[in-house]
């Protein structure tokens, strides 16, 4: 309780107004993300909302197109409490839209991956028997094809059955539009462009996220920035958790569909944005494409992929302390968080635990590690929908904590390999190579090996120009990694692939 009257204080909602404006919003959408939006409107009212590739509106705008697109949508396609809706769209105010009015109708929302091939998405289509699929109009040949019969609808177009046109709705249509109800789910399916998805139900829920928010706010000091950049995609849980902390802000949010570091670079000149929402990759590659216009940030949180050394050093070298590392999966949320403070005591490390997340490191046992002994990250079981009879929720994530309480990542349960008897994870191998000045990236596997059971392998691409070959790279780390380290053979590689997400693909490299 003393969580919320802070985290309530921070939002400027404990005043008398503030606490009315709460009441008011839940009378009229019930416990619903709308609500959110319906405090945002009445507090920031012709600020504004969203500003994508298309223009922008305002919170007063969005909230009035919302309320009319889920009346069309409970009209025209008979979403109600309960009903399947699957959103397959890029970064953009329509999908915003379809996100806060399905949340009005009840329905659950599946956020699909848009990057999926057509063989994945006539997996989920099978699978999950959706009533209505929203999707971008580059994606149609891929809906065409797919045997899939229910509701369709685009995201964006000025002749077909559109969410743009849907929301551009009457007042009379507003005002006839359906009670209070209680939020569904959205829905995260994990694994969308390597293997099989499986869901992840969140409901929105203020206890539950407390914590997490809260830390945002008090360590991030979002209150203070005006403008926020999301560039991570919105369909993956981090996405769509920095929109709806934005939105309870009331900041300006830019979108674009796709991320190109020019274009990326020039919204936030354009707009002075203050606060962004990255994964690595594109950091990286904003920095080296125009470091200058990157000048207005103040807050950069990363998430979604490692951090690695030589790009913390890059950032704080170019921005100042403005690099902030955010830990979390799909299914616990947000864990860990990293200041620009704890990014300078450790590169590595991935931050300190939320204040008040139940978060471990346990054995193979599921006892409690002491400080520095490797385990699995594991939270205790206090809300997950889909494993209400376990205590813990295993992530899969290995790693420590220390003595000063950093967390550190040592890698995927099943990124380890056991080679000669000892515990190897491809991590320890990555921390060294990319200290090698001719190094620009990496990647690490374990591989079969008849003498130790299994070595590892490593994919490096040079840095531009480089005449280094791999026999110098292994001569390099013999003198710096361990033995059980050394890795049987370096392939050298124009480029690492990387998923959509910003992690390293290395099932390509296989």
């Amino acid at each position: 309780m003393v969580k919320l009257v802070q985290v309530m204080r921070k939002i400027g909602m404990l005043s008398p107004r503030g606490l009315y404006r709460l009441l008011a919003a839940i009378f009229r959408y019930g416990i619903n993300v709308m609500a959110l939006l319906k405090i945002a409107e009445r507090t920031y009212g012709e600020s504004a909302a969203i500003a994508d590739d298309r223009g922008t509106i305002t919170y007063r705008e969005l909230l009035g197109q919302c309320e009319v697109l889920s009346v069309s949508l409970r009209e025209n396609y008979g979403i109600r409490p309960g009903s399947k809706a699957a959103l397959l769209c890029r970064n953009h105010a329509s999908l915003v839209k379809a996100i806060f009015a399905l949340s009005w109708s009840g329905a659950d929302i599946y956020l699909l991956n848009a990057e999926m091939n057509k063989d994945q998405l006539q997996d989920l289509l099978t699978a999950y028997d959706f009533d209505l699929l929203v999707y971008d109009e580059e994606l149609s040949p891929f809906i065409e094809q797919a045997a899939y019969s229910k509701g369709k609808l685009l995201s964006y177009h000025e002749q077909k059955p559109a969410i743009n046109l849907l929301s551009a709705g009457t007042a009379a249509k507003k005002r006839s539009g359906h009670h209070r109800a209680s939020s569904g789910s959205i829905m995260l399916l994990t694994g969308g462009t390597t293997g099989k998805s499986k869901k992840v139900p969140h409901k929105p829920s203020l206890f539950h996220y407390l914590n997490p928010f809260y830390t945002l706010l008090e360590r991030l000091y979002l209150v203070r920035y005006h403008t926020g950049y999301i560039a991570t995609p919105i369909y993956h849980g981090y996405g769509i958790a920095i929109l709806l902390l934005f939105v309870a802000l009331g900041k300006k949010i830019v979108l674009t569909s796709g991320f190109h570091a020019p274009k990326a670079c020039e919204l936030i000149r354009e707009h002075q944005v203050q606060a962004a929402s990255v994964v690595p990759l594109m950091l990286d590659k904003m920095l080296k494409h125009n470091a200058d216009d990157l000048r207005s940030l103040a807050c950069i949180a990363s998430g979604g992929a490692e951090l690695n050394p030589r790009l913390v050093a890059h950032a704080f070298d170019k921005l100042g302390d403005v690099l902030y590392n955010l830990y979390g999966t799909s299914e616990t949320g947000l864990n860990i968080v990293a200041s620009p403070q704890d990014l300078k005591q450790s590169a590595h490390t991935l931050g300190r635990r939320i204040e008040g997340v139940p978060l471990y490191v346990l054995d193979s046992n599921m006892n409690e590690t002491v400080p520095g002994a490797v385990g699995q990250f594991c939270v205790e079981n206090y809300f997950s929908r889909s494993r209400q009879n376990k205590k813990w929720i295993e992530t899969g994530d290995m790693g420590y904590r220390d003595s000063s309480g950093l967390y550190y990542l040592c890698g995927r349960a099943d990124d380890r390999i056991v080679s000669a008897g000892e515990n190897v994870y491809p991590i320890e191998l990555e921390h060294i190579l990319i200290q090698h000045p001719h190094v620009e990236d990496l990647a690490v596997i374990g591989i079969p090996d008849e003498a130790f059971g299994q070595r590892l392998k490593a994919y490096v691409q040079l840095v531009p120009e480089s005449r280094q070959n791999a026999e110098q790279l292994m001569e390099w780390l013999r003198s710096r990694a361990a033995r059980y380290q050394m890795p049987k053979e370096i392939i050298l590689v124009e480029q690492i692939p990387y998923t959509q997400l910003g992690k390293r693909d290395k099932k390509q490299l296989v």
